[in-house]
């Protein structure tokens, strides 16, 4: 009789997500990708008729209780910073330009990120290294 022992038991969204990944970052990463394809709006704070950059994080997170600012260097200042390798789902990824914080992207695993990129291209799904990220932070710690 073989049997085969898993050391702990993992629950289907860390089969799926990775080890340690709760089921709220899953829930809002899946809230966040509902809005692919939505316009962008430069100061744009609605998720159905356009956001920006930062609109779009300070929306998503709200939903989850969590207020951020409409600036996304200011976005910046809030959580935990953590390195690449350590990034979840649901993580906030910072990118600079000159220097300065000009883009925050959310992290949804697998090396990719859902932001609402540009006019031309709205909320959409970019690798996380599409530019190269100034700073991760985290707001959920689970």
């Amino acid at each position: 009789l073989l049997s085969e022992q898993l050391p702990k038991a993992m629950t289907m969204t860390e089969a799926r997500y990775g080890e340690g990944v709760s089921d709220v970052r899953v829930d809002l990463v899946n809230y966040a990708c509902q809005f692919i394809g939505n316009r962008y709006v430069w100061g744009g704070t609605s998720l159905t008729k356009g956001v920006d950059c930062s609109g779009f994080t300070m929306k998503v997170y709200e939903k989850y209780g969590i207020s951020l600012p409409h600036n996304a260097s200011a976005q910046s200042q809030y959580g935990t910073k953590v390195s690449i390798s350590e990034a979840k789902p649901g993580d906030l990824i910072f990118y600079s330009k000159g220097g300065r914080i000009n883009h925050v992207a959310l992290y949804i695993g697998n090396g990719q990120v859902v932001h609402a990129s540009s006019p031309k291209s709205g909320i959409k799904v970019s690798n996380y290294n599409y530019r190269t990220p100034t700073k991760i932070i985290r707001l959920i710690n689970d």
